[in-house]
């Protein structure tokens, strides 16, 4: 997703319930999300724990940043935004690997600055630096929509890969539809970038592009997760141990 806000800082509800009860001791059910383990406390667990991301979105706006300002201070040079694009992408590539980042991860970052400078360069227009965000977030929205109506969304293949469940979490029927409905919110994102960027790149407006790539990134990643996270969690039957624990279907 090309990749988080902060982590959620709202408590879990509490567990003892003693408003009239005889049983001081006695548990309410857990809220429909929230992960209860064996022996553990409930505790709320949002996707921004699960997925982060903040750190990846932000960098990846770095080198578009780069080329505006290359591209303005040099007057409007394709040259002078390009490099600018390349030396940043190259510093950005080496802090995230100094950070911990896989390896793999931060040389498809860098490659990616790399293929769009050089259509850029290819081509002699500029708005072309950003042609591999628009048909990639073309390709992103096809791929979440297809995900969901063959029930495999990308939502839940991504988190039951953090969790370590490879496909246990399909098998529970309120999981899967929880990560259907919340996947359709990735989907609406891609949408939305597609829906500004293209007309601002048929119009060669570069600045307009920059500013959207901005705008649209880090913040809107923050708007999704946190939506797409109120609606996995209202999916969720009361009682439901959360994503960390998949019900497995009464055979």
């Amino acid at each position: 997703m090309g990749g988080t806000p902060e982590r959620d800082s709202g408590p879990a509800e509490p567990g003892p319930e003693q408003r009239g009860g005889d049983d001081p001791g006695a548990r309410a059910p857990a809220p429909a999300g929230t992960d209860t383990g064996p022996g553990e406390p409930a505790r709320a667990e949002s996707l921004t724990d699960l997925l982060g991301g903040r750190r990846g979105a932000i960098d990846a706006t770095l080198p578009p940043l780069a080329f505006a300002v290359g591209w303005l201070v040099g007057g409007e040079s394709l040259w002078g935004g390009v490099g600018a694009a390349l030396a940043v992408g190259a510093v950005v590539a080496g802090v995230r690997l100094r950070r911990g980042d896989r390896p793999r991860s931060v040389l498809i970052g860098l490659l990616a600055v790399c293929v769009a400078a050089l259509i850029a360069v290819r081509t002699g227009r500029a708005e072309n630096f950003f042609l591999i965000q628009v048909l990639s977030n073309a390709a992103s929205a096809l791929a979440w929509t297809v995900s969901i109506v063959v029930r495999w969304p990308l939502l839940g293949v991504l988190v039951g890969a953090v969790l370590g469940q490879r496909s246990r979490w399909r098998r529970d029927r309120a999981l899967l539809r929880g990560y259907s409905r919340a996947s359709w919110v990735w989907t609406a994102t891609y949408l939305l970038r597609l829906a500004v960027f293209v007309p601002f790149y048929l119009g060669g407006q570069v600045l307009a592009l920059v500013v959207a790539r901005v705008a649209l990134t880090w913040p809107l990643v923050a708007a999704a997760l946190a939506l797409s996270w109120v609606v996995l969690r209202r999916s969720l039957p009361p009682g439901h141990p959360g994503l960390r624990h998949p019900v497995a279907p009464p055979r």
